[in-house]
């Protein structure tokens, strides 16, 4: 079976910030990553939808993306409705992930909130038989929790992905939304910050930077060769 990672984000940029060195570090494997953006997180005092579609662009091409759709769900009004669950559920009938990431549930941010509790729904949804959603029918076995959150929650996570050797990477892709992280003076402060957080989480492992994970299932673990890797 091909290994398919799909990234739900609420906004653009969520994805780079929360878990932009995981999704390198898959892609560099070989992994197959879809991210699904449900806003496009406009409007912000420094962008347009057609600086943030060019930046998001720019972003996709640096981590080597090359499956990113946008769903379009209003800035500051996501919601976990019916109708946003079946568009959501669609693509993930469309894609049929293997694993699937979710922004972390407890979050300041209203839309962070309400899309946690939107993959949790769709990843249900999917599954239907008896439904109007088009593909087939398709259950994630596998959903994790990535951080892009706007409070200091205090996290004890899951697991801590490696990503010593994307770090670099990136920090390129958040820096690609120039009119967020570099354009935007308060949010330009945030860059050392993040790069620090992930060399915090690093060291937790021993390794030279890391992004923490949850998870609401126990892991499984098989083999000792998953085990000895850890």
């Amino acid at each position: 079976m091909e290994r398919v990672v799909m990234v739900v984000a609420p906004h653009q940029d969520d994805a780079e910030i929360g878990m932009g060195g995981t999704i390198a570090a898959l892609r560099n494997e070989g992994t197959r990553v879809v991210i699904i953006d449900l806003s496009d997180g406009e409007p912000t005092p420094y962008g347009t939808p057609e600086i943030r579609a060019r930046e998001t662009k720019a972003a996709s091409q640096i981590l080597n993306i090359e499956e990113r759709e946008l769903l379009g769900f209003p800035n500051r009004e996501i919601v976990d409705s019916i109708e946003n669950r079946k568009k959501l559920a669609a693509r993930i009938r469309k894609y049929k992930p293997t694993i699937l990431f979710a922004p972390y549930w407890d979050d300041a941010h209203p839309d962070h909130v309400q899309a946690s509790a939107l993959v949790d729904a769709a990843r249900f949804y999917a599954k239907f038989v008896k439904t109007d959603l088009p593909h087939d029918p398709w259950h994630v076995p596998t959903q994790f929790y990535f951080f892009s959150t706007h409070m200091k929650v205090r996290v004890s996570p899951s697991f801590i992905y490696d990503i010593s050797s994307s770090l670099e990477v990136k920090m390129a892709a958040i820096r690609a939304f120039e009119s967020q992280f570099v354009i935007h003076p308060k949010n330009a402060e945030r860059l050392p910050e993040i790069e620090t957080e992930a060399r915090y989480w690093g060291h937790q492992v021993g390794v030279d930077a890391g992004e923490p994970f949850v998870s609401k299932e126990n892991i499984r673990i098989t083999g000792s060769t998953h085990l000895f890797s850890l």
